[in-house]
């Protein structure tokens, strides 16, 4: 507000001057600044990027709560992007600018910022949220603004065709929770009976959702489910409930609680093989579980091959300004910056929200986490390998071919 009101003084004061300049024959002059001013309110009004100077792109993370190491690896990975575009001229000749806001993994504050996004004409997309729910809570703001929301990490499958402007590159719950069951559990580990505990969110029910399908229909039981509500510490009395059903196996469907989910198992007394579907092969978790999580089984549809010298050189880098080790999180929020510059690189005319849309849904590109093409609802396809954990770190336990049938 307090920049519109200097800006509007300064543009008094400006007719003022050039009225003095009509005096003395400024006439043309006034005409000009005039029609440049028109114009500049009008390009506002239609969204479209400045002349020259930036392309702002507006970040919705979880940067304080339970997803806290998620949101700051989007926040870090996103500027790492940035950096690296404008190092290299920009796009079209313009930079970019993140304005990174804390949703706190809250929907009702993330809808908040997504409207304040929605509403600055200088906002091209938006970057985010973390979780399907906070996507989804903001799916009819974006959907009503015109404005993309493109994020790293939503999941589930109902997310992305709610409006035309929301994206997700992640891949969805309706291929990996069912890769989980079959691949994960039934084929690789052997299990027959299984324990499930889950978040009570919109990810979180439509993992299980997903997952609980798929047991079916190949047989596997669930001896038992339980789930829990965001920013739940304590487990006991649903691990005690899981623990009477007695199941060979128990998978945990979450991000941030999985290492205070394995912590409180494993101080219970109970040994029984541990598997999660969502925190992807974060390091986090081990710090924070030690032992605990030795021999962990997790799916992920993405690895930092220590062979491959472009990724570690990449991952090195994350390390340097993040602290901590990558998962495909920030990989990720990394491939979306550079998705947004090709669209507008493909943009023949004005760069305006509508127009990074439509480029954007016939985007064919190659990231760090591998090839990226939008399905027609608006997320990616994407497959998936079983890690573990040995000996304090990640290693791949079956590769991509292993979901293959015969």
């Amino acid at each position: 507000m307090l920049l519109k009101k200097m800006k509007a003084s300064l543009a008094v004061a400006l007719v003022m001057s050039m009225s003095l300049l009509t005096a003395c024959g400024g006439g043309a002059e006034k005409k000009a600044d005039t029609t440049e001013k028109s114009g500049e309110t009008q390009a506002a009004k239609e969204g479209n990027a400045a002349e020259g100077g930036t392309i702002k792109l507006g970040v919705l993370a979880p940067l304080t709560g339970t997803n806290a190491e998620y949101g700051k690896g989007f926040q870090i990975a996103m500027q790492m992007a940035v950096d690296k575009i404008n190092a290299d001229g920009g796009v079209k000749g313009k930079k970019f600018e993140l304005s990174v806001k804390d949703s706190k993994g809250d929907q009702k504050e993330s809808s908040d910022l997504a409207r304040q996004f929605a509403d600055d004409d200088e906002i091209m997309a938006i970057l985010g949220d973390f979780t399907s729910g906070c996507c989804m809570a903001n799916a009819s703001i974006v959907d009503e603004a015109g404005i993309v929301q493109l994020s790293p990490t939503a999941s589930n499958p109902d997310y992305a065709p709610m409006s035309k402007y929301c994206f997700s590159i992640m891949g969805l719950q309706s291929a990996e929770a069912p890769f989980a069951a079959k691949y994960l559990l039934q084929k690789y580990a052997g299990a027959k009976n299984v324990g499930v505990i889950y978040i009570n969110s919109d990810w979180g029910t439509s993992a299980f959702s997903n997952f609980e399908k798929a047991a079916k229909e190949i047989g596997l039981n669930i001896a038992a489910s339980v789930n829990y509500v965001q920013d739940e510490k304590d487990f006991s009395s649903l691990i005690t409930k899981l623990k009477s059903a007695n199941p060979d196996h128990v998978i945990i469907l979450d991000q941030g609680a999985v290492p205070q989910i394995i912590n409180q198992i494993r101080t219970s007394g109970w040994d029984v093989p541990l598997a999660a579907l969502g925190p992807g092969t974060s390091e986090q978790l081990i710090s924070q579980t030690g032992k605990n999580s030795e021999g962990l089984l997790i799916t992920s549809p993405f690895f930092f091959d220590p062979e491959n010298k472009e990724l570690t050189a990449w991952k090195d880098e994350f390390v340097s300004k993040a602290g901590f080790q990558p998962t495909i999180h920030p990989a990720c929020a990394y491939d979306t910056v550079y998705l947004i510059k090709t669209a507008i690189e493909a943009i023949d005319g004005d760069i305006t929200r509508e127009a990074i849309r439509d480029k954007l849904a016939e985007v064919d590109y190659t990231g760090v986490t591998g090839p990226i093409k939008f399905t027609e609802n608006g997320d990616i396809n994407r497959q998936y390998m079983i890690c573990g954990i040995e000996n304090g770190q990640y290693v791949i336990k079956e590769g991509f071919d292993y979901s293959k049938e015969n």
